[in-house]
């Protein structure tokens, strides 16, 4: 176990962390690389190719346009989402790019841009290879990247999509068995064994203020996504619901005995429309499932009895022990696994968080993290004309739902149950992997093929 939480939960742009965030992140790096190699005053030309589900949701998911903001030194947790637009179209009228904010060269997508969707790169689905060339046509570099889910990206040859400075933490863990059994030696919940490995990168104040702004980016996310009207971009003429439903609950908030539901409801849609609008949200553990970890924090906040920041803090910190879990022992790509790795982590990691926020026991936190994985098996993923839109929107309040009715069986059942949550991680990426391809973030079958686009 070598990754932090904040790892995990990394502040970026929408609609997608593999297909948006993991392509900016690569293009920067790979022009990073140029500076440090002294190539980039050579430079004259560089040709970008994406291959496999890159290719054939990419435009959908805006990683041309991250590409190029990439190549141009912007990174998805700083660049504001309110200029975007307008610096994609000056880069397209000027036809050309300014590499790092240093070089300009020209740049012209219909021939330096190149989707090959009928390909696939041998590592992942998730490829895209980037050379750069000089006046006289020679190649200076060519480097390939795969963006492996939650906007991590893996260089070729690399092992790992993550570079822990340190790897010596006070308690290693590989499996929930492991996590489980470390819980008991030691008589500490998971979320104080979660805080004590954070220690190895961060003080505890840099911790818990970390986790808060973490929590504060959610909850603009969700903030905005309440207040947000009109049509999302990309052609689906999709109505943004989430502020008049949101209108429409706090009316009946009293009244209604099902409100705390529609709560989690609007919460999830609202964070989810934003990240589809192309917003500032948190992957958690990925922008496609980014709704459904602030959700069920929003419905801890507000309708837990107790509720307070110590709860918060036990939620995110356990939730993300789960996504590590996930992460290191199966995927999170939503190209390489279906929408299980992502709607059905995050709900999985909201459920095991929840039961912890509730001062739950170790046992039933491992418990709720599992049932909520066990009902998502087999979710493909199959968004609508490429955008992360139908059914992804509806999708992360669906996962939340799970998330917060796996918590109740969870902590409403202290018995044994048959199923670990190790097992079920093995059985989702096994699943994963024999799923066909088609159905996983490639948008030609299921209901990318079967819902006439409008």
């Amino acid at each position: 176990m070598s990754m932090s939480i904040f790892d995990l939960f990394r502040v970026g742009i929408g609609p997608s962390s593999s297909h948006t965030v993991g392509p900016m992140r690569a293009a920067k790096s790979f022009v990073e690389t140029l500076c440090m190699t002294n190539l980039l005053g050579r430079t004259v030309q560089v040709k970008v190719d994406l291959y496999g589900s890159l290719a054939l949701t990419g435009r959908g998911h805006g990683t041309d346009r991250a590409v190029l903001l990439g190549l141009e030194g912007e990174s998805p947790d700083q660049i504001d989402p309110a200029i975007i637009e307008q610096r994609i179209g000056e880069i397209r009228e000027r036809k050309e790019l300014v590499l790092n904010g240093q070089k300009t060269i020209p740049f012209f997508e219909e021939r330096d841009l190149q989707f090959h969707g009928e390909s696939t790169l041998p590592k992942h689905s998730n490829g895209m290879r980037f050379s750069a060339f000089s006046a006289s046509d020679a190649r200076l570099r060519e480097d390939t990247y795969y963006s492996v889910g939650g906007g991590f990206i893996v260089a070729d040859g690399q092992d790992s999509g993550t570079k822990p400075s340190v790897l010596d933490v006070p308690f290693p863990f590989n499996s929930a068995a492991e996590l489980l059994d470390i819980a008991n030696e030691k008589n500490l919940p998971i979320w104080a064994i979660v805080f004590e490995n954070e220690k190895t990168w961060r003080t505890e104040d840099e911790i818990r203020l970390g986790i808060q702004g973490i929590w504060n980016a959610m909850q603009q996310s969700a903030r905005r996504g309440l207040m947000a009207e009109g049509v999302l971009p990309g052609g689906l003429n999709v109505r943004r619901r989430a502020s008049g439903m949101y209108q429409k609950i706090i009316s009946k908030l009293a009244s209604d005995p099902a409100a705390a539901m529609d709560w989690l409801t609007v919460h999830a849609i609202a964070v989810s429309e934003e990240n589809a609008a192309g917003g500032r949200v948190v992957t958690a553990p990925t922008n496609g499932a980014a709704g459904v970890m602030p959700a069920v924090a929003h419905y801890y906040q507000r309708f837990a009895p107790g509720a307070s920041a110590d709860g918060v803090l036990r939620y995110f910190l356990t939730a993300g022990a789960i996504g590590i879990l996930y992460k290191e022992n199966a995927s999170i790509s939503g190209a390489e696994v279906g929408c299980q790795g992502e709607v059905g982590v995050a709900a999985s990691m909201a459920a095991a968080g929840l039961v912890a926020a509730y001062e739950g026991t170790n046992a039933q936190v491992e418990h709720a993290a599992e049932i909520a994985m066990e009902h998502h098996l087999g979710m493909t993923c199959d968004p609508i004309a490429g955008l992360v839109q139908i059914p992804c929107i509806e999708r992360n309040a669906m996962g939340a739902i799970k998330a917060l009715n796996a918590c109740r069986l969870a902590i409403g059942d202290d018995g044994d149950h048959k199923v670990s949550l190790d097992q079920v991680i093995r059985t989702m990426y096994q699943t994963g992997l024999d799923m066909q391809s088609r159905y996983k973030e490639t948008s030609l079958a299921g209901l990318a093929v079967n819902v006439a686009e409008c």
